[in-house]
């Protein structure tokens, strides 16, 4: 049985890997191959940065269960902090960083005491916190757009890794993942538990890591791998690490699959309810960092809308909306999937509303298969 659950959890990534080459593909040949240009694949990778660290909390979000409307507002709200704190009151970059993802704590933990504590649905929460968070924006900055920001900030968003840096770094991943299979085969081993030949678990990082090398190349032939990217990479992987190695990652998988079961298990509900939207909140304000950083502006508009791209992200990404299934691997391909199809899009100059159209009719179908797929199971 779990080598069958192993297996359809395997077929969903790989589904979602296929359908970005599709997506890939076809823009490629509508654009005359400009789509898989090193400048426009930096572009691309810069685009989808913020909405792939949203969609990193998001994943945890509805993994337990929940959701979180509000993550657009608290992206702006963050952000604007940071610029008015900058650019108005002469703040250092440093100072700035903390004071901003200390707001967007705080932000989190005001609306998870609200749901987990008073019991209050975490949709009604986040639409009012998506009001409240975007009403203080307009507040604090008098509608103003609010800049410049000072160059140390702008480099958050906008800098790039020098050529060997990239490469070393890409020479770094590659042997920890390497060393991370030895280690988790003679686990296996050593637990007399089934061990899939040799092949197929170093063909995987094998092609993965010509796949990584080649996408590394083709920035470097730019300017180089984006700041941006390294921090989502970096979010990802600490990230990944929560959801799969630690107790608090196990629980939240456990509470968005049976809420009851790990009421009675002994799991602190409230308190790991709590954790997920502070981590949320968390990432907003490092969202809000970099969007204000790439802009080199806060302005009342940043972030909106975020919230449905983040969510969708997700979703195509194969959480559950029904809670204790996702991945974080899978909800940034989606983050990849959005971002691709908006920029292609964009540059075959297809007018925005067909955007707009498109994306929902991705989410509508995407959610589609998730019920789909549960009714298959029954």
């Amino acid at each position: 049985m779990k080598n069958k659950l192993k297996f359809k959890f395997d077929m969903r990534a790989y589904t979602l890997i296929i359908a970005l080459l599709l997506i890939v593909a076809i823009f490629t040949i509508m654009t005359n191959g400009d789509f898989i240009s090193s400048r426009n694949i930096t572009n691309l990778t810069r685009q989808m940065t913020v909405i792939g660290v949203l969609a990193v909390g998001m994943t945890l979000v509805i993994v337990a269960g929940h959701i979180d409307l509000s993550v657009g507002s608290i992206v702006g709200l963050t952000g604007g902090i940071a610029a008015i704190l900058q650019v108005w009151h002469g703040w250092s970059t440093l100072p700035v960083i903390l004071v901003t993802i200390l707001a967007g704590v705080v932000l989190g933990l005001w609306q998870g005491w609200w749901v987990a504590y008073k019991g209050v649905p975490a949709f009604i929460v986040t639409l009012g916190g998506m009001l409240i968070f975007r009403g203080i924006l307009l507040g604090i900055s008098g509608g103003q757009t609010v800049a410049p920001m000072n160059t140390s900030f702008r480099a958050i968003g906008q800098a790039y890794i020098p050529f060997a840096l990239g490469y070393i770094l890409l020479a770094v991943l590659i042997v920890l993942g390497f060393v991370s299979i030895m280690r988790k085969r003679k686990r296996r081993a050593d637990l007399n538990m089934t061990v899939i030949p040799p092949v197929v678990d170093y063909g995987k990082m094998v092609v993965f890591s010509v796949l990584v090398t080649g996408f590394v190349y083709m920035l470097s032939r730019y300017q180089g791998v984006p700041v941006p990217l390294l921090i989502l990479l970096v979010i990802a992987g600490i990230f990944i690490f929560i959801s799969r190695n630690t107790t608090f990652g196990r629980h939240i998988y456990a509470i968005g699959g049976n809420e009851e079961a790990a009421k009675l298990s002994g799991i602190n509900i409230k308190r790991n309810l709590l954790y997920v939207f502070i981590l949320m909140g968390a990432l907003g304000a490092v969202g809000g960092i970099i969007l204000t950083s790439r802009l080199n502006a806060g302005t009342v508009g940043a972030g909106d809308m975020y919230e449905l791209d983040t969510i969708a992200a997700v979703v195509i990404g194969g959480t559950s909306l029904a809670g204790g299934v996702g991945t974080i691997v899978g909800s940034i391909l989606g983050a990849l999937i959005m971002a691709s199809i908006d920029n292609g899009m964009s540059m075959m100059n297809i007018a925005p509303f067909w955007q707009y159209i498109v994306k929902g009719l991705i989410l509508i179908f995407a959610v589609y298969l998730d019920i789909a797929s549960k009714k298959k199971n029954k």
